[in-house]
């Protein structure tokens, strides 16, 4: 696709056409159709997606000097809406229209295209919030004359509670969690946890640290004073080197973190890596088998379906069950929809109370073009 598309008759009937039959879909499940403004307040953006998101925003200044930018997806401005107004729950809400973001490095992308979706709003229930997006992603799909398609799925969640099992301070907990988006960073992490690599070179004394400010004297304090620094860094010394991980437990983990393969052989993966920590994570674990279970319900081939730990990291707004659906154009892969649980973003924009969240995106110009190639 051009990184500047232009529609001719065909591809705009073709699209709406498509349109037409997924917005019907949506709304015989009880979704009301609504669209945020193209032109949104950026720090809405640059806040909360996650670097990804961040760095492929396009972003300009109004005469004011308010900054400004194109909507790069249309989850965060519904959601902000609903919070405004102040709504009742659940809350149902579907979608059609254009989203835009740079492509860096990557010229022939598309630097708009048109994304069709569902969000799901305060539901208690979160397992059937969860079977009703999955089901309702792979019926529009199929809606939309796509019947071949494979299945990547993961569940941050499993890291949280991964983490909140280990014996570690708490704000090392919530680092852990910070930076699970930072390929490689918590691993490194793990790794110094559990084999204390490193440790002896950290600077602890007053003299060893003193001598470290000394020699970057040309480095920004931000707005602290040398002694607070000093004895922050003191403290934080103090603490790491009471920091440990039995070896055994932080190898496991980081293994953890590299499965990927047939989500039913990788659940067996899982299952045998956290009893070797001796950690137990049954309810997550529960969780994934039912989602399988459902896919299973709804026609999914299982060797479709792939797991992988880490899926999730270029998208800092979801906090659990995520999932990709591919398929195939005349150039090969690509991703036709996405989606996933976010249920910290309701209250990051202003929610007075925790609000579980699950929506979907749909690519519906890469599910025409795959449809063309013989995805059908």
């Amino acid at each position: 696709m051009a990184a500047f598309p232009y529609y001719d008759t065909p591809a705009i009937d073709a699209l709406n056409a498509q349109a037409v039959a997924l917005l019907k879909l949506f709304a015989e499940r009880g979704y009301v159709r609504e669209e945020p403004a193209v032109l949104q307040p950026a720090e809405i953006f640059l806040d909360r997606s996650g670097e990804e998101i961040r760095r492929r925003t396009f972003t300009l200044m109004d005469p004011s000097g308010r900054e400004l930018c194109l909507r790069p997806d249309l989850t965060i401005p519904i959601c902000r809406q609903v919070v405004q107004e102040g709504r009742k729950f659940p809350a149902r809400i579907a979608y059609n229209g254009l989203v835009f973001r740079h492509q860096p490095g990557e010229p022939h992308r598309a630097t708009q295209f048109f994304q069709a979706g569902v969000e799901l709003l305060g539901l208690e229930d979160r397992a059937a919030g969860e079977t009703e997006i999955l089901s309702l992603t792979i019926e529009a799909l199929r809606v939309a004359g796509l019947k071949q398609f494979s299945l990547r799925i993961g569940d941050l969640a499993l890291f949280g509670a991964l983490v909140d099992a280990l014996a570690l301070p708490d704000g090392w907990r919530a680092r852990l969690k910070r930076h699970f988006w930072r390929a490689g960073y918590v691993e490194s992490l793990l790794y110094w946890l559990g084999h204390g690599d490193g440790k002896a070179k950290l600077p602890g004394t007053r003299a060893e640290i003193e001598a470290l400010l000394d020699a970057r004297a040309d480095a920004p304090m931000a707005g602290r004073s040398r002694e607070e620094i000093i004895s922050r860094a003191m403290d934080r010394a103090v603490e790491a080197a009471a920091l440990h991980l039995d070896p055994a437990v932080a190898d496991a983990i980081a293994k953890l973190l590299d499965i990927s393969g047939p989500a039913e052989g990788a659940l067996i993966s899982i299952r045998a890596l956290l009893k070797t920590a001796g950690i137990n994570l049954d309810p997550q674990l529960a969780a994934m088998d039912g989602r399988l279970a459902t896919l299973k319900s709804l026609g999914v081939d299982p060797g479709q379906v792939q797991f992988t730990a880490h899926f999730g990291r270029n998208m800092e707004y979801y906090t659990g069950f995520v999932f990709e659906l591919w398929a195939r154009d005349k150039e090969g892969p690509v991703q036709i929809a996405g989606g996933g649980r976010y249920d910290s973003m309701m209250e990051m924009l202003g929610a007075k109370k925790p609000v579980s969240a699950i929506g979907c995106a749909i690519r519906t110009e890469r599910v025409l073009a795959a449809k063309i190639a013989g995805g059908a």
